[in-house]
């Protein structure tokens, strides 16, 4: 199982001392935070992509582009790759090029974001949120499959004898989780085409993540990519650890209470009654993230919110580090030992994925009959996802 952590790069006032960073510094703290989570030993660090203060990652692809220089073992991804206002196209080419530069070292994650007026700053419109995300990821699919691409959609300019480059590494495109919150229809695309699905749970209960990855589990077998456990799972998560309980309650109390999402409303009691936010002692964390298995099954990525909320970078350091000696040893061993033989430890790696297509003998280019060009969905597919989606709906998901 992968242990990492993620930022969404919020630049907040620590209310302690009242020091505010700016752009620039904020920048810097992200990444000497993900250096430091690579030399600790975590297994990922990603960034999430924002367009508006109070956020700086605006371009993911600088940022890991200088971290695959900088790192040596992380993994480097996105928490938040907006395909619903970047071009595919250019999606494509920038993270093909970041998969040939780190050498396989990448991933990337799927999402619509959290800012509705991204869309108009982009040329888009909102009310085409799912619609976007759909047609655009069945292109992008298309661009790094396909060497020449001939495509037509409703939301771009069409493509004739188009090809991306670089070509994707060893021909075979980046793994690619899809991340949502509420969204059945996020977890139907990630199902249908055999992706992972990452569930960004840090503000909800536990009930409404189990129903989320379960329907994607089972949409995952529906479509015929393995047993609905073998799906490959993520989730995220949010701690803050001391050596006791009271010290970390103490000194986190004021950063709860003042974050620009949550402060002011519930009590950090409530917050974390409800949701997976756990503040205490290691072993309290470890105690809480190993019961999440036994609402969502083995899952394969486990990430955390760890530098938020106006939080120095020395304490954030200090939280990588309490997780990499204290917490993630004590959580790998006890997920690996009751995980079933048959169900991935981890999320595909690149030479996993090379290895799988050459066995299968497929090569890039290639293009499955029967698939409609403008989506690599059949009719079948297509009425069976919508009423799934519905269904979905009706669950209150």
């Amino acid at each position: 199982m992968q242990f990492g952590i993620f930022t969404v790069s919020d630049v907040t006032t620590d209310p302690t001392t009242g020091h505010t960073p700016d752009d620039t510094e904020r920048t810097r703290a992200i990444l000497k935070i993900a250096q430091h989570a690579d030399q600790a030993g975590l297994d990922v660090f990603a960034t999430g992509e924002h367009h508006n203060p109070p956020f700086v990652a605006s371009s993911p692809t600088t940022m890991l582009g200088y971290l695959v220089g900088t790192t040596k073992d992380i993994i480097l991804s996105t928490a938040t790759t907006l395909i619903t206002t970047n071009d595919p196209v250019k999606i494509a080419e920038d993270y093909a090029m970041l998969q040939v530069i780190s050498d396989g070292r990448m991933d990337l994650m799927m999402g619509r974001g959290n800012t509705g007026p991204v869309y108009p700053w982009f040329g888009k419109d909102i009310r085409q949120g799912l619609n976007l995300a759909i047609e655009n990821y069945a292109l992008l699919r298309r661009l790094w499959e396909e060497d020449v691409v001939d495509w037509q959609g409703k939301f771009r300019t069409p493509l004739q004898g188009f090809t991306a480059t670089p070509r994707p590494l060893d021909g075979v495109p980046p793994f690619v989780w899809h991340g949502s919150i509420r969204s059945p229809e996020i977890a139907e695309q990630a199902a249908y085409y055999g992706d992972g699905f990452f569930h960004n749970n840090i503000f909800w209960p536990m009930s409404h993540t189990k129903r989320m990855v379960q329907y994607y589990r089972q949409r995952f077998e529906h479509y015929g990519h393995g047993q609905a456990d073998q799906a490959i799972v993520g989730l995220g998560g949010q701690f803050f650890a001391r050596k006791n309980s009271q010290d970390a309650k103490r000194e986190f109390r004021p950063y709860f209470d003042n974050a620009p999402v949550y402060g002011h409303g519930p009590s950090m009691e409530d917050f974390t009654a409800e949701t997976p936010l756990t503040v205490g002692s290691p072993q309290e964390i470890i105690d809480r993230y190993a019961k999440m298995r036994e609402e969502v099954g083995d899952y394969q990525r486990q990430l955390f919110l760890i530098d938020h909320a106006g939080l120095p970078l020395k304490t954030v350091l200090e939280q990588i580090d309490i997780l990499a000696e204290d917490i993630v040893p004590a959580l790998r061993k006890e997920n690996e030992a009751k995980r079933p033989a048959h169900v991935p430890a981890d999320p595909p790696s690149h030479a996993e994925r090379v290895a799988q297509a050459r066995a299968a003998g497929k090569t890039a280019g290639e293009h499955v009959a029967g698939e409609d060009r403008w989506t690599g969905r059949t009719a079948e597919d297509d009425a069976a996802a919508d009423a799934a989606a519905t269904k979905g709906a009706a669950f209150g998901l």
